[in-house]
């Protein structure tokens, strides 16, 4: 092949090319132009590339500059094409889309049903109220378990129950050490923070995520949230207690829901309830209360012959839950957004 007949082939596909370019009326004409000159394996510049090889060895040099100019013209061209689409060029005519149409309906986020509880209660607790505060969600052995009356040879503090951080790049092997480290277990750790702190009286709530190592399953998760509830005063008894939490309940779940409150213990609470609300059938536990330790009210320096007070931590799932009539919690972790658009 001679020298002539090369440069003609690169002028034409040149021309050819421009105008195919400038008459693409849609990305999907433009892209078929695309492929039809620029591909990789079937262009039409790729086989003028192959004729290369049969030009003359003195022409070769001249002719491998014209190469790159048509290439670089060609290219040229594809981009001035891909600006002209992409900016609207293409008149109303020529396109499949009509601009003075409304435009599609955004899927906005929205907030998710355990940060909707959150914000509910609260609102009804400072109602009742009651302060919200909050507290760091590593914690020591003191915060967690020691001045909340928990002994070193309760099982709530065994490592298996617990998710404690290592020290020193080391495992925590004793949980009674004083620089052990773990996720909070509970939000009463908020309760003695605040009371160190703060003299009497006291009425705080504290919500937020606290951590068990517990197998996932239709009631039980990993991490979960809770609410605790602290009132401290010169006469405090249960039956505002109990008038609390029923107010609560009923302010939350509705006049007509069914409260108990059964007998329990806690280390951190004398006398201790557990308090239930009837839900599809059944009686379902939403929280642990009770009056506070004098062993608690002495570790953060009050004086258990001049004030009083009540505790409770509430399940905020499950408090969830029953208001939407969610039967796995598992559902509220899942991301699934069909899901969450319902709340």
């Amino acid at each position: 092949m001679d020298l002539q007949a090369f440069l003609t082939a690169l002028d034409e596909l040149t021309k050819q090319a421009s105008g195919d370019f400038a008459a693409a009326g849609d990305s999907e004409a433009l892209e078929a132009a695309r492929v039809q000159y620029l591909g990789a394996r079937s262009g039409r510049l790729k086989d003028v590339q192959k004729q290369m090889g049969a030009l003359p060895k003195e022409a070769k040099r001249e002719g491998g500059m014209s190469f790159n100019a048509c290439k670089t013209k060609v290219q040229a061209a594809l981009e001035e094409a891909t600006e002209r689409l992409g900016s609207g060029g293409a008149t109303v005519s020529d396109s499949a889309i009509d601009p003075t149409l409304p435009g599609t309906k955004l899927h906005i986020g929205r907030t998710h049903p355990i940060t909707q509880t959150i914000e509910h209660l609260k609102d009804i607790m400072g109602r009742l109220g009651f302060s919200v505060v909050e507290g760091p969600e590593v914690e020591d052995t003191w915060h967690n378990f020691i001045a909340l009356n928990i002994p070193e040879d309760h099982p709530a503090r065994d490592p298996l129950d617990n998710f404690y951080l290592t020290v020193a790049g080391k495992a925590v092997v004793d949980a009674s050490a004083s620089e052990a480290r773990l996720l909070r277990s509970q939000t009463s750790t908020v309760q003695i923070r605040v009371m160190e702190n703060t003299p009497p009286p006291v009425r705080i709530i504290s919500l937020g995520r606290v951590y068990r190592p517990d197998p996932p399953d239709a009631t039980h998760f990993p991490m979960f949230h809770q609410m605790e509830g602290l009132w401290i005063d010169t006469s405090v008894n249960m039956a505002q207690l109990k008038s609390v939490l029923r107010l609560f309940a009923t302010s939350y779940l509705g006049s007509d829901v069914s409260i108990r409150f059964r007998p329990s213990f806690f280390p951190f609470t004398e006398p201790s309830v557990e308090a239930d609300f009837y839900w599809n059938g059944s009686w379902v536990e939403f929280g642990g209360a009770g009056m506070v330790d004098p062993n608690v009210l002495k570790a953060v320096g009050y004086d258990p012959e001049e004030v009083t007070g009540f505790a409770f931590g509430l399940g905020v799932e499950r408090l969830c839950m029953g208001r939407h009539n969610v039967t796995d919690i598992r559902d509220l972790y899942r991301n699934d957004l069909r899901f969450l658009h319902q709340f």
